[in-house]
């Protein structure tokens, strides 16, 4: 299966022209433009030649994920290059490359830069992971200490975050609009549990339908029905140490993404392989198709006025 990335490949391609075209100390294009990612983000980018490389974005879960130390995550991470946001926007991020971009002779020293202003949506997302992590590595306690994360990340789709003193759970709610959605959805959710038997360091996967898991039945708004499906997943102290994190936060933030993306990848194999296998069929048919043979009428003749042969 194809992992999604984790960075915004557009924003990365835009940036990297208009870095490479500065160090040429040719004319700068002029950039205005907006793009959607996964989860409803919005990105507004502007870049000209007199001002500098401005990226900014719109989460509709802003409010959801500020409360949990957004703002001091996006801080140490980008430093200097947050500005007052865009009017509409949630974070914008600027770079000055007469004063901003890393001195080097090679595309190496500025790479780096680049992938970390195209991972703008996953550092917003990581504020709620870490802040949970750290509570799991303290072994606080659930209660009196903190209380469950509750993200809405999409219109009708949730993510619950909690953490006790030797896990931290993950549960995502989804929804299936489609009816060949829902089965192919249940398919690829058992195999989450299945694959866990080949590889016993992944996370513990459990999964529910129609109604949501133990850990959220106090949970009013936890929603139910034939087209809801929840997956929760069991991080371990393997999965949450310093070392291993980033590489967690990067796979779980995407995990929604990945599910549904496959689902229509699944979708559109087997859409493809029914119109290979009608093809077949035709050319078969066609292939089985008997000879007409042209009966003559007695008397006929053919184009030269003569009778045809036996019935001379």
């Amino acid at each position: 299966m194809i992992l999604l990335e984790v960075h915004n490949r557009i924003i990365e391609e835009l940036l990297t022209t208009q870095i490479e075209t500065f160090l040429r100390k040719e004319k700068l294009v002029e950039i205005k433009t907006d793009v959607v990612d996964f989860d409803g983000a919005l990105y507004h980018i502007t870049s000209s030649r007199d001002k500098p490389f401005n990226v900014s974005i719109k989460l509709k879960f802003y409010r959801d994920i500020e409360q949990y130390g957004t703002d001091e995550v996006l801080r140490r991470e980008y430093g200097d290059l947050l500005v007052t946001p865009l009017e509409g926007y949630n974070v914008t991020l600027s770079l000055d490359f007469n004063n901003q971009l890393p001195k080097g002779d090679t595309n190496e020293a500025w790479l780096p830069l680049v992938r970390k202003i195209a991972m703008l949506k996953r550092n917003c997302f990581a504020a709620v992971f870490e802040k949970y992590f750290e509570f799991q590595s303290k072994q606080e306690p659930t209660t009196g200490n903190h209380k469950r994360a509750v993200i809405h990340y999409r219109d009708d789709e949730t993510m619950y975050v909690d953490a006790s003193s030797d896990r931290v759970i993950v549960i995502f709610s989804t929804v299936f609009k489609d009816a060949d959605d829902n089965i192919i959805g249940r398919v690829f959710m058992e195999e989450f549990k299945e694959r866990r038997r080949q590889f016993q360091q992944a996370p513990q996967v459990i999964v529910s339908y129609r109604t949501p898991p133990e850990e959220l039945k106090d949970m009013p708004d936890a929603r139910t029905g034939d087209n809801i499906g929840y997956l929760t997943f069991v991080l371990f102290p393997r999965h949450t140490k310093a070392a291993a994190r980033d590489n967690t936060i990067n796979l779980i933030h995407t995990l929604r993404n990945y599910f549904h993306y496959h689902i229509k990848c699944c979708k559109a194999h087997l859409h493809a392989h029914m119109r290979h296998k009608t093809n077949e069929f035709l050319r078969r048919l066609q292939l089985a198709r008997p000879e007409v043979k042209k009966n003559f009428r007695r008397g006929a003749t053919n184009a030269a006025g003569d009778a045809p042969a036996g019935l001379e």
